[in-house]
């Protein structure tokens, strides 16, 4: 039997075939894309810095300050470690790490030696695999600056030997020539100009001083000078400029407190403002923008062993109760931080 299809029969079959390939083509079309998300999602590492920026902190741990680990983060807040046992000098401590990346495309840190008065200096392609460029003796630069004293202060050591939290608390003039310690050096650039911040002693109170790079290798450097205003008793100093403005975070080594000083030039004079609520014996500050525009502190509770942060929404000018870092307490010690595209 033949059966015969009227022509309005045979639009209507044409019609429903046009819309289930249309429909076959949408489910096709949205699982190709669930496909590609799920791909990228799972591609994505956990380290991965979906801000656009990359984190790098570097540090000595509670174990070993003759090592240095190497952690990143993607927002500044959580960090996993990229290597352990990153860096170790050839001899010597490498304690209270800083950490830029250079015009040349190479990764440096600087750091405290703690073998009398020289800071380290290495480099590495990668953040992992790191060579050292030797120790630079500072030279003789310190008559009649204030610090005086055997270099244990008032109130003791804080840390051990060889700690950033062990300056002396005298303040009476140096009569000696002779640098004897040079400690928790700090990367500043601006404008091509590579700078280094480190805190100095001829046997008692620290100064912070300024050097500045003679050529692109990072060997030679001027002499240092003092940053004017912050004066003796005062260490671990690091500056950072938003605006017009220079803004030096610096330990107070009798009170055991980070103070915060502002000056309109790097060299001084630097004058104190309201510091943020940090509390007491804390030291190392690292100060580094966040994503958000925002600022953070991290800080290191030597004492309790934890290591903790602090944000500022404001320019530097207010900051918010510190907080304890995740994963990191009572294993970074004094870190050191550095931002980059990702």
């Amino acid at each position: 039997m033949i059966y015969r299809q009227s022509r309005a029969s045979a639009e209507r079959v044409v019609d429903t075939a046009s819309v289930i390939r249309t429909q076959q083509s949408l489910i096709c079309a949205v699982s190709m894309v669930v496909l590609a998300v799920a791909g990228l999602v799972v591609a994505a590492p956990a380290n991965a810095a979906p801000s656009g920026w990359r984190y790098t902190m570097v540090a000595f741990s509670n174990a070993s300050d003759r090592d240095m680990d190497v952690y990143q983060s993607g927002d500044g807040t959580r960090f996993q470690v990229l290597r352990q046992s990153a860096y170790r000098p050839p001899a010597g401590r490498v304690r209270d790490a800083s950490i830029f990346r250079n015009s040349d495309g190479l990764y440096y840190i600087t750091y405290t030696t703690a073998a009398g008065a020289n800071i380290g200096f290495a480099r590495s392609a990668d953040r992992v695999h790191w060579t050292p460029i030797g120790n630079y003796p500072v030279p003789l630069c310190c008559a009649l600056l204030p610090g005086t004293g055997d270099g244990k202060g008032l109130l003791g050591s804080s840390s051990g030997p060889g700690s950033s939290g062990s300056a002396g608390s005298s303040d009476g003039p140096s009569l000696s020539p002779f640098t004897t310690k040079a400690w928790a050096p700090e990367w500043f650039v601006e404008g091509g100009r590579v700078n280094v911040i480190l805190s100095m002693s001829t046997g008692g109170g620290f100064v912070p001083y300024l050097m500045t790079a003679l050529e692109p290798g990072l060997r030679l450097w001027t002499p240092p000078v003092p940053l004017i205003g912050i004066g003796a008793d005062h260490i671990d100093t690091t500056v950072v400029k938003v605006g017009g403005t220079y803004h030096a975070f610096t330990k107070n080594e009798t009170r055991k407190v980070i103070q915060h000083a502002v000056s309109s030039s790097l060299i001084g004079p630097y004058r104190f403002v309201a510091p943020g609520n940090w509390g007491t014996y804390v030291e190392g500050p690292a100060v580094v923008q966040l994503p958000s525009g925002a600022w953070r502190m991290y800080l290191d509770a030597y004492r309790r062993g934890r290591h903790l942060y602090s944000d500022s929404r404001d320019g530097l000018r207010t900051w918010t109760p510190v907080k304890e870092l995740p994963g990191l307490s009572g294993i970074a010690r004094h870190v050191g931080v550095m931002r980059e595209p990702a």
